[in-house]
């Protein structure tokens, strides 16, 4: 039996943001669920799901529904998202590779 998974309030409301975009943006262009989900190679339930934004749909197909209908994802256009992923490799690279957890306080009590 699958175990049920707890979101925050945060990821929820990000979900149901990112839903409701995706509908607006599927209503705006004037399409049907039933387009849309034939677009995205889908069911209308799966879609049903994403434009409530549920949890449980996969991030990625979320991503690919809103740059059908247009939606920017991360405030910025889709022709530059490409500069932002270079950017937060540049990023990445200047933190450690690898972290470990915090040791206690060390004994200095000579």
């Amino acid at each position: 039996m699958r175990r049920a998974r707890t979101y925050s309030p945060q990821a929820l409301n990000a979900a149901r943001v990112l839903g409701l975009r995706i509908a607006e943006g599927r209503r705006e262009r004037r399409w049907t669920q039933a387009e849309l989900s034939e677009r995205a190679g889908i069911s209308r339930v799966t879609l049903g799901h994403a434009e409530r934004g549920e949890p449980t749909v996969q991030i990625g197909l979320m991503f690919e529904l809103a740059t059908l209908v247009g939606v920017e994802l991360f405030g910025v256009p889709a022709n530059q998202l490409g500069s932002i992923v270079d950017r937060e490799r540049d990023r990445l690279a200047l933190l450690p590779a690898h972290v470990y957890r915090k040791r206690g306080k060390a004994d200095d009590d000579f």
